[in-house]
């Protein structure tokens, strides 16, 4: 989890012992970006090849660090996508490219620097979760990708709040020019398998907060999946409403299988209780538990939500933290208790960032 304030940008490495694999997920806010720039300057000469880039959803918090990457006449990109999946106006509203403010932006980037590689896993149509078994993906190498979000209400829900962003903005869809204008004039654009309690065992208090109501079209919209790979496996929940995951991963489940193994999850919208929900809690059981915020903006992680996670996994988990910070730090005493039900992890000190290795 690369430092992105209060945003995502999610690096992901995989391989067959010879070569090393990457799949990028966001960008963070634009005040995030020199990190995110720092991490793809890193990248070794003559192997610039990202497997997937993915842009979950237009929130600026995701978006804005690809919009700015993506600037870039494509020979300077600094990696190098063989797959760009990301829902623009046009897998909304066929027939039309275009729509929003900063989905306009990058949707018209992305028309005009790599309409070959859009949503390319899916024909160039829309990456969405039909009424059957979700979409299963390969990678390079193994790496397998199941879809969890978003479904075709949630789309066709974005694309009324989408349209009328376009109107309120009073843009042209193509502008290049006054779309950069705009982003640029906005200020905020600068500057173990030990069992603990189980699902059953959630306070009545927590079960009340944790509604999973998040009203956001654009969060409904959020591209979600579980990547597998070498017996390894993460849950990749960008902002994805509750219903739509837990659908998904009900229809994944055999016959008489109660929960989903895997062995981390990415938590939705940052550990916002509106994100999160007995039912996922249940259906779900992992060991580590991500929360990518350092809750200068929005206060995230929530701490129903934290609490939720602590409460109700079928394990003993560990939190792992991306920042050190007044909104995460308050876990880490009660974790280094002798009997602690969980335990907590956070980058160095001094550091920003926080990696994962499986």
């Amino acid at each position: 989890m690369l430092p992105a304030k209060h945003g995502d940008a999610l690096w992901i490495e995989y391989g067959n012992g010879t070569r090393t694999r990457r799949i990028v997920i966001d960008g963070g806010p634009l005040h995030a970006y020199p990190d995110f720039e720092a991490r793809m300057k890193r990248l070794p000469g003559g192997d610039l090849r990202v497997e997937l880039l993915v842009v979950t959803h237009v929130d600026t918090d995701h978006i804005e660090g690809i919009v700015r990457l993506l600037a870039l006449p494509r020979a300077k990109w600094p990696l190098e996508p063989k797959d760009v999946w990301f829902n623009g106006y046009r897998h909304f509203a066929p027939q039309t490219d275009l729509g929003g403010r900063e989905g306009e932006f990058l949707s018209a980037l992305i028309h005009r620097r790599a309409f070959a590689d859009w949503n390319r896993a899916f024909g160039g149509k829309a990456v969405v979760v039909g009424e059957g078994a979700p979409p299963r993906v390969a990678l390079a190498d193994d790496m397998a990708l199941t879809l969890l979000s978003p479904d075709a209400t949630r789309l066709a829900t974005m694309a009324r709040k989408w349209k009328k962003d376009l109107d309120k903005w009073r843009l042209d869809p193509g502008d290049l020019d006054a779309a950069w204008k705009q982003l640029v004039d906005e200020t905020r654009f600068h500057p173990g398998a030990e069992l603990t309690l189980g699902p059953d065992d959630l306070t009545a208090k927590l079960r009340e907060q944790l509604k999973g109501g998040d009203p956001s079209a654009a969060n409904g919209s959020s591209i979600a999946f579980i990547a597998e790979h070498g017996g390894k496996s993460c849950m990749f929940l960008a902002d994805a409403h509750m219903k739509v995951v837990c659908a998904s991963i009900r229809r994944l489940l055999a016959p008489g299988q109660e929960f989903l193994t895997v062995d981390a999850v990415k938590l939705a919208h940052h550990g916002s209780r509106n994100n999160l929900t007995p039912e996922f809690l249940e259906l779900v059981d992992a060991e580590h538990f991500l929360f990518s915020s350092n809750g200068d903006k929005f206060s995230h992680p929530d701490a129903a939500a934290v609490q939720a996670v602590i409460d109700g996994a079928r394990r003993k988990p560990t939190l792992w933290f991306n920042y050190r910070s007044d909104f995460t730090e308050g876990w880490e005493a009660a974790s280094l208790a002798a009997d602690a039900r969980y335990a907590t992890r956070y980058p160095d000190a001094g550091k920003e960032g926080i990696t994962l290795c499986l």
